[in-house]
């Protein structure tokens, strides 16, 4: 029998009943060495993970990206290596964006190698990244609370707020970018004139960001927590703080209403349903 987890959600006052969970389907094997984010290719029918294999600050050349089925089965552990702490990923056409410490890497999924790398000055700590209709990047920047523009091989500073603590995901909208800063723990809204306007709390340790609805979303926090957000409304969906499994930069495949999360220590990704 199928089991469904309850969850409550949170109104800054009596918590009432919300059906929105989680129902666990499948976990890779862990050797995944320290994945910190996952991206599902729908066309291609599989998952990028990028994996740090070090210190998330280090430059050390251990970092690599894997290949993952969409049924949890590693095709490729080290698909493109010689990169150092890769973290957030974005894919637009062919190209896969990937935030790399100081650069942004740019992979070719066809060939399946590096065509460009393009440090960005002043970068002390890239982590997410997320691409535009047009193909425009944008990668935060979690030291310094920048949020990066590459265009053309060009980069230049999109927006900064001293309002920022330690930003970290990114979600490019028709309306502008969704930020989840992991230092306040602040979900903002930061439109494409530059009007930054707070969405609601969340929790410490903000990451992933991820589209489930008109305006709703999932976002993931570093520590072990998962939560829905609808306005103002935050339901928690899982946590695994006490079993110290992370829940780093996850993705949602909306067809198959499946949750990607990469466990960073636990070595790992994990696959759930999500209940409406």
């Amino acid at each position: 029998m199928k089991k469904c987890i309850v969850a409550f959600l949170f109104v800054c006052g009596p918590l009432v009943l919300s059906a929105q969970s989680l129902t666990a389907l499948w976990k890779t094997d862990t050797l995944l060495r320290v994945p910190e984010s996952v991206l599902a290719d729908a066309k291609n029918k599989l998952l990028y993970v990028s994996c740090i294999d070090g210190k998330s600050g280090e430059k050390d050349g251990k970092g690599y990206i894997a290949k993952v089925s969409t049924d949890g089965k590693i095709i490729t552990n080290e698909w493109v290596s010689g990169l150092d702490a890769p973290k957030g990923m974005a894919l637009h056409k062919n190209n896969l964006y990937v935030a790399d410490i100081t650069r942004v890497v740019t992979i070719d999924i066809q060939a399946s190698k590096i065509i460009s790398s393009v440090e960005i000055d002043g970068a002390q700590f890239l982590n997410d990244v997320t691409v535009d209709d047009n193909g425009n990047v944008y990668i935060s920047d979690s030291a310094t609370g920048k949020i990066h523009k590459l265009a053309n091989g060009k980069t230049e500073v999109f927006f900064e707020s001293k309002d920022f603590k330690r930003i970290n995901g990114l979600l490019a909208l028709k309306d502008g970018l969704r930020v989840a800063d992991a230092g306040n723990g602040v979900f903002y809204n930061l439109t494409w004139d530059k009007t930054l306007g707070k969405i609601t709390d969340i929790a410490q340790g903000a990451d992933g960001i991820v589209l489930t609805g008109n305006s709703e979303f999932i976002v993931s926090c570093w520590g072990g927590e998962i939560y829905f957000v609808a306005g103002g409304n935050v339901t928690k969906l899982l946590d695994t703080k006490e079993q110290k499994v992370n829940s780093a930069d996850v993705d949602y495949d909306s067809k198959s209403k499946t949750l990607y999360v990469p466990t960073f220590f636990a070595n790992s990704i994990a696959a759930y349903t999500f209940n409406r």
